[in-house]
C-alpha cells in the first residue's frame, strides 16, 4: 500500500476535524468562554489544512486522484457541518431569531456550493475544462471563515453578545460574497453548458 502524501493526510484530517467541531460546539456549554474559544479553534485549525493542503500540492506537484475526490469532500462536510453546528447552537442558545436569520445564510452558502460544484463536475466531465477558484470564490471562502469564527466567539464579547451586531454583519457580508461569487462562476461557465445534449 503506497503512503499517502501529506496533502491528502491534510485533507483526510479536516474531515476528521468536522466532527470534533460539530460536537465541540454543541456539547459544550454554550455562552462559555471554553464553550466558544474550543471550538474556534478547531475551526481554525480546519480552515487552515483546507489553505495548506492545495499549496503544499501544487508547490511540489503532489496532486493526485484521491486528492481531487477528498479536497472538496472535506470542503463540503467543512461548510455542511459548520451550519448546521451553529445554526442548532443558536436555537439551543435561546436565540431564535438569530437562528431565524441564519437559516437563510446557510441556505444561500449551501445552494451556492451544490451550484458550483454541479457546474464543475458537468464542465470538467464534458469539456474536460478545469473550474478553477476565482478570486471572488477566495474572497467567499474567507469571509465565510472569518465570519463563522466571529459568530462563534460573539456570545462571549461584551456589549455585542446582547445585540449581535457583529453576527449579523458577518452573515450580511458572508451573503454578499457567496450570491457574487456564484453568479461570476454562472456568468463564466453557463455558455460551456447545453441544455440541449
Amino acid at each position: 500500500m503506497k503512503k499517502m502524501n501529506v496533502p491528502n493526510m491534510l485533507s483526510l484530517l479536516r474531515c476528521l476535524l468536522v466532527p470534533v467541531f460539530v460536537g465541540s460546539l454543541l456539547f459544550m456549554p454554550g455562552k462559555t468562554l471554553l464553550g466558544c474559544i474550543i471550538p474556534a479553534v478547531i475551526y481554525v485549525l480546519t480552515g487552515l489544512t483546507d489553505m495548506l493542503d492545495g499549496k503544499i500540492a501544487r508547490k511540489y506537484n503532489l496532486i493526485t486522484d484521491f486528492g481531487k475526490f477528498i479536497d472538496p469532500l472535506a470542503d463540503k462536510f467543512m461548510v455542511l457541518g459548520s451550519m448546521f453546528a451553529i445554526l442548532v447552537r443558536m436555537m439551543l442558545d435561546g436565540e431564535q431569531t438569530l437562528a431565524l436569520v441564519f437559516v437563510w445564510v446557510a441556505l444561500i452558502i449551501l445552494l451556492r456550493e451544490l451550484g458550483v460544484t454541479s457546474i464543475r463536475l458537468v464542465v470538467a466531465g464534458k469539456e474536460g475544462i478545469v473550474v478553477a477558484a476565482s478570486m471572488l470564490g477566495k474572497i467567499k471562502t474567507v469571509s465565510q471563515m472569518v465570519g463563522t469564527v466571529i459568530i462563534i466567539v460573539e456570545p462571549i464579547i461584551p456589549f455585542f453578545c446582547e445585540n449581535h451586531i457583529l453576527s449579523y454583519a458577518s452573515m450580511a457580508v458572508m451573503t454578499f460574497t457567496t450570491l457574487f461569487s456564484g453568479i461570476d462562476y454562472l456568468k463564466a461557465y453557463m455558455p460551456y453548458i447545453d441544455s440541449n445534449k
